[in-house]
């Protein structure tokens, strides 16, 4: 029986109960009706529950998740979706620079666009593993092979059978991302989304729309490809639905880590253009995310183009990260709770604590809350260093491949180049990218260094 995940209405209903009391609504009465008819609980780490429902479950999910879209929010003022309200919210939006091709604007070698297409895909490897798994399992796995504090990839080399069948390796990763099988950079969608932003711009230029984001998705992206808030989009785009309402039609997974980790193009190709970054990563976003989704992806954006430079320090690129999101929103609160801790502790550890009690119990672990968060923590902590960045990023759980690509594009902007880079991070991978993405895939980090120097050098 083929359970698609992310999609069927009965799963979805319950992350949407859990999406509308973070987000300022009343759902207990809405809760209370599905409870009463029987209907689950959403799945806590898979996207599909293992049976479907009755018919009947099935259509009165759907009824309750027009509903619970009806509901009004009580946040809603402080954390807007519209750029224009997003901008009034901000006293200290960054002004627009000029773009990098022109006379006026900041240069940006290849050698440190090539630094930041490793560092995310490094990022991303660590993590891969030991995605899903809970904070403890990662630490037990670790420490098993002496490799706690984390300082290189994982292996199972050494790991307790009793330890590897209580906590398996990410069973789409465990043959591509351990130590002992690293060949090239196995496709992820950490990976993917960079790529397709890079054709977006290939094809529309810096100033695409919105509509030129989903059609290429449709021409390009499979859709198995997708997860969460771009699966749920995507199927709407396959219903008729027009963006941007294909991110708030029953979809609870807007507010989610998606958008986020489709910014670092958009960060790239706008050095020293924090402004310009967060409104490229805006239209980008709002295809499938709303309020702190989108905010995440302009943070990202922001830190990145900052970053991009090389001219300013990690603490000084997430400073400009928060000066495109709403300040009394919860996604700027947790990000600046976040470089907070990480600057009281010196263990990591106590600051990861502190963290997963913070949000944990609130928020799913993929939530982009919880995540951006986590990232600043680790940025902050590590203070840009590289493999502090992305072991500190990817140790400290949740959505851990997505979260060391981050950290690793950023604190490989910093580094300024590929020889910067520790060789047993790089070597690794090969110079070679496995993508289902248009014809990318086996293509080299120089290549697509190349390719992104081209836009970010178009006026």
């Amino acid at each position: 029986m083929l359970r698609l995940t992310w999609v069927q209405p009965e799963d979805l209903l319950g992350h949407e109960l859990r999406q509308a009391a973070q987000d300022g609504r009343e759902p207990k009465a809405i809760a209370a009706r599905w409870r009463a008819a029987g209907g689950p609980e959403a799945p806590v780490r898979s996207g599909a529950s293992p049976q479907p429902a009755s018919r009947y479950l099935r259509l009165l999910a759907k009824d309750l998740l027009d509903e619970l879209a009806e509901l009004p929010s009580a946040l809603a003022d402080a954390e807007p979706t519209d750029l224009d309200r997003i901008k009034a919210l901000c006293p200290n939006w960054p002004a627009t620079r000029p773009a990098a091709g022109t006379a006026a604007g900041p240069a940006l070698g290849q050698d440190r666009l090539e630094a930041a297409w490793l560092g995310r895909a490094v990022g991303c490897l660590l993590g891969k593993p030991v995605e899903k798994l809970p904070l403890d399992g990662i630490r037990q796995l670790a420490r098993a092979t002496g490799n706690w504090p984390l300082t290189t990839w994982f292996t199972g080399r050494g790991v307790p059978e009793d330890l590897a069948a209580k906590y398996p390796w990410n069973r789409r990763s465990a043959t591509t991302s351990l130590a002992e099988n690293i060949d090239g950079m196995p496709e992820d969608d950490d990976l993917d989304y960079p790529l397709l932003n890079l054709l977006l711009l290939r094809r529309h230029g810096r100033h695409f729309t919105t509509d030129d984001v989903a059609r290429l998705w449709l021409d390009e992206l499979p859709a198995g490809r997708t997860f969460t808030a771009e699966r749920v989009a995507y199927r709407n785009l396959l219903l008729g639905i027009d963006p941007p309402r294909t991110a708030r039609h029953r979809n609870p997974f807007r507010e989610w880590i998606g958008a986020l980790i489709r910014a670092d193009v958009h960060g790239w190709t706008n050095p020293g253009d924090p402004a310009s970054a967060a409104e490229q990563a805006h239209r980008d976003a709002i295809l499938t995310h709303t309020a702190n989704g989108v905010h995440a992806a302009m943070f990202a954006a922001a830190v990145i183009a900052a970053a991009a430079t090389g001219a300013h320090d990690v603490h000084s690129c997430l400073a400009t990260g928060l000066t495109v999101v709403p300040p009394g929103s919860r996604l700027a609160r947790a990000v600046r709770h976040a470089v907070r801790l990480a600057g009281a502790h010196e263990d990591f550890d106590t600051v990861v604590d502190e963290l997963h009690a913070a949000h944990s119990a609130t928020y799913h672990w993929v939530h982009a809350v919880p995540n951006t968060a986590l990232i600043a923590a680790a940025l902050t902590h590590a203070d840009g260093d590289f493999t502090g960045s992305v072991c500190r990023a990817v140790s400290g759980g949740w959505d851990t491949d997505s979260n060391g690509a981050t950290a690793g594009s950023v604190a490989a902007l910093l580094a300024g180049s590929p020889a910067a880079l520790p060789e047993g991070w790089t070597a690794p991978l090969k110079n070679r990218l496995a993508t289902s993405i248009g014809d990318f895939n086996g293509i080299g980090f120089d290549a697509l260094a190349r390719l992104t120097h081209q836009e970010a050098s178009r006026p």
